[in-house]
């Protein structure tokens, strides 16, 4: 990869094409190497320009989006950002283009994202950046698609939980790449899967519903987005809603989750930190924490209070993360019990 990080622009919109470039512009680490009005012209400006990344809108003509992203990876793979409308219909087309091998999405309306015009450029110029500098995974560019990949843990990680209790509930946070982590960690527990998981993803309010169903339609155990009040019960998983706070608490008779609005000052909603503080007031010593890839260090607060109270925690490794921030953070700090490749996670956690 050259010095300076070589962007193609993908849109059939001439506003949003320049509202990408003058974005980037601002960026000394970054070259705009080539515009593109439909997914065609992204599959021949690809082979010859050889971008470092690709930013790509979902709905244009004469290629779409999706089908642009399958004969890239399966060609001249590299690494895809995706801009997507803020609907359903904008959230499945985003998954399918995940599936097909993008690494991000950015919702193509930035200014959901409740930022100003100039903090939105610096957000942006973060993501091509974390993308740029991040893992292209080769498995996944070969085949053009999402495929889980079960791998049989060695003897010497059958022991996987520490401390003495069993966990009783996992707790999962990750951000950037982790909507297709997720899918093959997920994808790998069985159907009686003895424990209820619960999922704080950063996205958006959108999406996460229609992520959910996805998940369900490929994965043994059942996966809902959460409401207020929905109990935590084994072989669930419940993923908080875009846009919002999710809580696990102690209910009249089992344990559930609350879900609230978020409070001025908190950057991210859902929150990791906020979840896994509640996981630690609630499950106390009888918790699993997973910090898998993402931007940021959100969880690493949530995660000393894990700790504090005995639980285990697991964290994703650098080589198989598409951004190593929020597993590094707690990594760094020592809160770590085992850093796992992503290959590793789903079939160790199906033998708890």
């Amino acid at each position: 990869m050259s010095a300076k990080l070589r962007v193609l622009i993908v849109d059939d919109s001439a506003f949003f094409r320049n509202r990408i470039s003058a974005a980037l512009s601002l960026a000394d680490d970054i070259e705009i190497v080539g515009i593109a009005a439909n997914g065609e012209e992204a599959i021949e400006r690809t082979r010859t320009l050889r971008p470092d990344v690709i930013t790509m809108d979902v709905e244009m003509p004469v290629v779409d989006g999706i089908s642009a992203v399958r004969k890239i990876m399966a060609e001249t793979p590299t690494r895809i950002l995706m801009f997507s409308a803020l609907t359903k219909e904008g959230a499945r087309e985003t998954l399918d283009a995940l599936d097909a091998g993008a690494m991000d999405f950015l919702p193509k309306d930035m200014s959901n994202l409740g930022k100003g015009f100039e903090e939105s450029n610096r957000y942006l110029v973060e993501r091509v950046l974390a993308v740029g500098h991040s893992r292209l995974s080769i498995s996944r560019a070969a085949s053009g698609s999402y495929r889980s990949q079960v791998s049989r843990p060695s003897l010497s990680q059958q022991a996987t939980i520490k401390s003495g209790k069993r966990p009783e509930l996992v707790a999962i946070g990750a951000s950037t790449g982790g909507p297709v982590a997720l899918r093959q960690v997920l994808s790998a527990l069985p159907r009686n899967f003895p424990l209820p998981v619960m999922v704080a993803v950063h996205m958006p309010g959108s999406f996460t519903g229609a992520y959910a169903e996805r998940l369900n339609s490929v994965c043994a155990i059942k996966v809902k987005e959460a409401t207020d009040r929905t109990p935590l019960v084994a072989g669930e998983c419940l993923i908080a809603p875009g846009g919002k706070q999710m809580q696990a608490e102690r209910g009249p008779s089992n344990y559930q989750v609350r879900i609230s609005e978020p409070l001025p000052g908190q950057i991210y909603h859902p929150s990791v930190d906020l979840m896994l503080t509640s996981v630690a007031n609630s499950y106390k010593d009888r918790a699993l924490g997973l910090i898998l890839t993402g931007m940021g260090a959100d969880g690493l607060q949530g995660a000393k209070q894990l700790k504090q109270m005995g639980s285990n925690l697991w964290s994703q490794d650098e080589k198989s993360c598409v951004v190593y921030g929020m597993p590094q953070a707690v990594e760094k700090a020592g809160l770590t019990d085992r850093v796992l490749t992503l290959d590793e996670i789903g079939p160790l956690l199906a033998r708890i």
